[in-house]
C-alpha cells in the first residue's frame, strides 16, 4: 500500500511516496504536486543515473515542477528505497516492473520522462512495456548505443570504496575521482554532488548512497541486459518529443550514436551541453533551456 508524508526541503513541498515491488522491497518517491491546474496533465517521472538517487533532481524537479507534476523515483538500493534481497534483481527490467507498479498504484495511465544515464534505459524500456503511454521523454546522455569505454569505466568504480570523515574529505575523493567529468568544476561544486550522492551514517562517516550490491549484475560479463539490442526499444518512443541531452565530453553517448537517434525518431532532436562529460547535471543552463523547450511540447491533457 501507498503512503504519502509531507516533507519540506526548504524552497518547496514535495510529499514521500512509498510502495512496494512485487518482490517485497519497500520503495520511495519524491512527488511535487505541480501548479493548481494541472492534474489531468501527464506527470514527469524523474529517473536517475545508476549510483544516483533523486537529490539528483533537487534543483531540476522543483523548476519543471512549475508546469505539472512531478514524480522523482529512487530504483531499489537508492536513497530511500530499501536494498533488494536478490542483488541479481538490480537490473533495467526489474526497475522497469517496479515503475509499472508505481503507475498503476498510483493509477497513472499516460506520463513523460526524464532519466539519466540508466534512467533513461528504464525510460525506453517502459515505452516499450507500454505502447502509447509514455508522452515525451529526456534522454540524459544515453542511448541505444553505448561506448564500451565509457561502460568499463563505471563498471570498474562502482560498488567500490570506503567511507571519509568529512563532507570535505568525500568531496575531494569524488574529485579525484571523477575530475575527467567535469573538469571546470570548483570545491564547492564537488561539495554540492557529493552531497546529492553519498549520506552520513549513524556512525558519523561519509558514504554513498546506494546498496554496493547494485554491482552484481554488471560482474556478469556477455548476459543480462547488456546483451540487449536497444535499437527496436529506442523506436518503441514513437513519435512523441524526444530531447536527447548528450555531454560534450561523454564517453558514454557518441555524437554520432546522437546523430543516428535523431535520424531514427521524427520528434527527436539532440542538444550538447558544453564542458561536461558523463552525465549532464541538468542544472547547467544549456540543459535547462533545451528541457523548458521540449516541455513546452508535451501535451497538456
Amino acid at each position: 500500500m501507498a503512503q504519502q508524508d509531507a516533507k519540506q526541503d526548504g524552497r518547496r513541498d514535495w510529499s514521500d511516496q512509498y510502495w512496494w515491488s512485487s518482490d517485497g522491497v519497500r520503495l520511495h518517491a519524491r512527488v511535487y504536486a505541480g501548479p493548481e491546474g494541472s492534474e489531468s496533465a501527464p506527470p514527469l517521472l524523474c529517473m536517475p543515473g545508476l549510483a544516483r538517487n533523486a537529490r539528483d533532481f533537487e534543483d531540476l524537479a522543483p523548476h519543471v515542477a512549475q508546469y505539472r507534476k512531478v514524480i522523482v523515483i529512487e530504483f531499489r538500493g537508492r536513497g530511500e528505497s530499501a536494498f533488494a534481497k536478490d542483488p541479481m534483481t538490480y537490473v533495467p527490467l526489474t526497475y522497469v516492473q517496479d515503475v509499472v507498479a508505481m503507475l498503476g498504484e498510483l493509477g497513472i495511465e499516460r506520463f513523460a520522462a526524464i532519466g539519466t544515464s540508466l534512467g533513461g534505459l528504464v525510460a525506453m524500456l517502459l515505452a516499450a512495456a507500454l505502447p502509447g503511454r509514455l508522452v515525451g521523454a529526456v534522454l540524459n546522455d544515453v542511448g541505444p548505443e553505448l561506448q564500451t569505454a565509457g561502460l568499463e569505466r563505471i563498471r570498474d568504480y562502482i560498488g567500490t570504496g570506503g567511507s571519509q570523515p568529512t563532507w570535505m574529505h568525500a568531496a575531494r575523493a569524488f574529485a579525484e575521482l571523477n575530475g575527467a567529468v567535469y573538469p571546470g568544476y570548483e570545491i564547492h561544486d564537488w561539495l554540492r554532488l557529493t552531497k546529492r550522492t553519498h549520506r552520513l551514517t549513524a556512525e558519523g562517516r561519509i558514504v554513498t548512497d546506494y546498496d554496493k550490491q547494485i554491482a552484481a549484475p554488471l560482474r556478469v560479463r556477455g548476459g543480462g541486459d547488456a546483451a540487449m539490442d536497444l535499437w527496436p526499444v529506442y523506436r518503441a518512443l514513437g513519435d512523441v518529443p524526444i530531447l536527447i541531452l548528450r555531454g560534450e565530453l561523454s564517453d558514454i553517448l557518441a555524437r554520432s550514436a546522437g546523430e543516428k537517434m535523431v535520424n531514427e525518431l521524427p520528434r527527436a532532436r539532440l542538444a550538447e551541453v558544453p564542458g561536461v562529460g558523463h552525465a549532464p547535471t541538468m542544472d547547467e543552463a544549456e540543459a535547462r533551456v533545451a528541457i523548458d523547450a521540449w516541455a513546452a511540447e508535451l501535451p497538456k491533457a
